[in-house]
Order: C-alpha cells, then sequence, then structure tokens
C-alpha cells in the first residue's frame, strides 16, 4: 500500500478524518440525542410497542452504530480505490 505521492497521501488523511467527524457526529446525535436529551418527546412515538425513547436508549444506538461501520466500511473501500491504496 503505497501513496502516490505526498499531496495524495495527505488529501486521502484529509477525507478519512472528514469521513470519520461526520459518522461520530450521527452516532453522537443518535446515541445522546434520541436517547438522552431528545427522549421525552421521542417516547410520546411508539415503535414496536415501546417508547422510541426507550427503544434508541437501549437498542437503536447500537443498530445505527453497526449500520455506520459498514458505510465507513464502503465508503473507505470506495476511498482506497480512488487513491489507489486498495488491497485487492
Amino acid at each position: 500500500m503505497a501513496f502516490r505521492n505526498d499531496d495524495d497521501k495527505k488529501a486521502y488523511w484529509k477525507e478519512n478524518l472528514s469521513l470519520l467527524a461526520k459518522l461520530l457526529i450521527v452516532w453522537f446525535a443518535v446515541s445522546f440525542g434520541a436517547g438522552i436529551l431528545f427522549v421525552d418527546v421521542l417516547d410520546n412515538i411508539h415503535f414496536f410497542g415501546f417508547k422510541l425513547g426507550f427503544w434508541f436508549a437501549q437498542q437503536g444506538s447500537i443498530y445505527v452504530f453497526v449500520a455506520l461501520i459498514f458505510v465507513y466500511m464502503s465508503k473507505m473501500k470506495a476511498m482506497d480505490k480512488r487513491y489507489g491504496v486498495n488491497e485487492e
């Protein structure tokens, strides 16, 4: 795995950190926001028989985290190909 030049290396890591920041913001918004901050508002909505705020605090944030792992994996594969550092 080698970059073509230093500019590609810097651009790759800048894009990688940007992607990580965006995904962490989504995870924070779901886990902290939906599970703690907005729980009272979300509890007025029922989801599979549970209050939505409770569901996000107990289950939803975990599901979102797992989904974000797959999003990160997909985006990184595309980024690796774009910068010529894919392992295939």
